[in-house]
């Protein structure tokens, strides 16, 4: 394997908030993209995220300067993906999505390509179930925004290979992340954590024990929190956040991870948090 950017081709399934960050990591990286999703006007869009984004990344000074940026090229067909040297899944946080775009990416690629799920609470092992070659998945977790924070959540499944884990950690060095591995499980260590502490501080709102800025100010102020939780929630995308409780509920019985009425009333509402301009907090705008 090797950590050279030109001897990368990354696929990523997926054009929403996660796969537009993810491919400007790896763009700015210097490892070409195409970004893969059903919907042309999503791509269009995607397209000038990544942008945006990438423009973002570089005023940060998070991008190599001895790189110049990659190639994104868009498709609304998975058949486009056939040629990548690893793909990664970033669709939306629902088991059945999942595990059918997973099925149809494992028919497609080379047999030992790198297939990656940036799940944030489904188990990897019941995604391989349903792909062709089992071993050959294995979970990265980046956190948002992925081209800001440079450590990952890596989850090994029970029959991830030993050449997948080489690879991953060869994608994941030339894209100047660290990772580190956790066992597979609901949830994995960052979101087993993270979700039920965001419930449990949206019934706190809920039930008026105090308001939002008060519950993010104490976490922040007494517990060193760069980010309070509700604000977290709000970058993650409450939409997202109901899903993946709903998947840890589902698979613990840990009511601590039962959404909660006030979470689930914000997303009825159509307010997702700061990609739809409101959600815990007003931001006054749609944030692109």
């Amino acid at each position: 394997m090797s950590t050279d950017p030109r001897d990368h081709r990354l696929a990523v399934v997926g054009g929403g908030v996660m796969g537009t960050n993810i491919a400007v990591l790896a763009v700015g990286h210097g490892v070409p993209v195409v970004l893969v999703d059903v919907s042309e006007p999503v791509l269009a869009q995607a397209e000038k995220t990544v942008a945006l984004k990438l423009r973002h990344a570089q005023l940060m000074g998070k991008l190599p300067a001895d790189r110049t940026p990659a190639a994104l090229t868009t498709s609304v067909s998975l058949a486009d993906a056939a040629d990548a040297t690893a793909v990664i899944e970033a669709v939306t946080e629902v088991p059945e999505t999942k595990a059918k775009v997973l099925s149809e990416v494992s028919q497609i690629v080379r047999p030992g390509t790198l297939l990656i799920s940036n799940t944030s609470c489904i188990p990897i092992d019941e995604m391989a179930s349903s792909m062709a070659q089992a071993e050959e998945l294995v979970g990265v977790h980046f956190m948002n925004p992925a081209y800001l924070i440079a450590m990952v959540e890596v989850i090994r499944g029970p029959r991830t290979s030993d050449a997948i884990m080489t690879a991953v950690t060869d994608l994941l060095e030339t894209l100047g992340r660290t990772g580190l591995v956790v066992n597979d499980g609901p949830g994995f260590v960052i979101n087993r954590v993270l979700h039920p502490l965001i419930n449990s501080a949206a019934r706190l709102v809920q039930d008026g024990v105090a308001p939002v800025e008060v519950v993010d100010g104490l976490l922040e102020g007494c517990l060193g929190h760069s980010t309070g939780p509700l604000r977290t929630a709000d970058l993650i995308g409450l939409d997202n956040l109901v899903d993946s409780l709903n998947v840890l509920y589902a698979h613990t019985g840990d009511n601590s991870c039962r959404p909660c009425e006030f979470l689930l009333g914000l997303v009825r509402a159509g307010k997702f948090g700061r990609k739809t301009g409101e959600g815990f907090y007003d931001y006054g705008k749609v944030a692109s």
